[in-house]
């Protein structure tokens, strides 16, 4: 059993397990439509993926994606969906390549990277139109317009 755990507080304050099955829980983020939760967890350095049964229940824990490319294992942070369903996960402390934002469609295949020249921690969509993606690095914050938008206000 893992020494961290996902519970969920409820307006009475009462505390529900919802998962122990990660090992060091990070960036999290729910789907566009509130159905998945994804959850970066830095112990193994991937991301997992639950069907959300109601406020206090997860269920069908599985691997989402390992976070590995091109033979190189690209450490993950920060989570955000866009309105189609896709997944966008900060990575890097792997160098030249590999850090910046990984672009995953919903059934985790890789279908954009946007390169960054430092490790990237952290993301979200902002702007009027939430079509503005800003990305937090080692040592600076990067922004750029995408032909998408964030699905939640964050």
């Amino acid at each position: 059993m893992s020494l961290c755990t996902i519970q969920s507080v409820s307006a009475t304050r009462a505390v529900t397990l919802v998962t122990d099955e990660i090992d060091k829980p990070n960036g999290l983020g729910f789907s566009h439509d509130y159905k998945k939760l994804y959850v970066a967890d830095t112990g193994p350095g991937d991301i997992r993926i639950w069907d959300v049964v109601d406020e206090t229940s997860l269920a069908n824990g599985a691997l989402f994606s390992d976070m590995t490319f091109d033979g190189t294992h690209v450490g993950p942070d920060g989570l955000r969906a866009d309105i189609d369903g896709n997944i966008w996960s900060s990575g890097g402390w792997v160098g030249d390549g590999f850090n910046g934002v990984h672009i995953f469609a919903p059934d985790g295949e890789r279908i954009g990277q946007i390169l960054l020249p430092e490790t990237t921690s952290n993301l979200c969509f902002g702007g009027p139109k939430r079509n503005r993606l800003f990305m937090t690095a080692s040592q600076s914050l990067y922004a750029v317009y995408v032909n998408t938008r964030g699905a939640h206000i964050t």
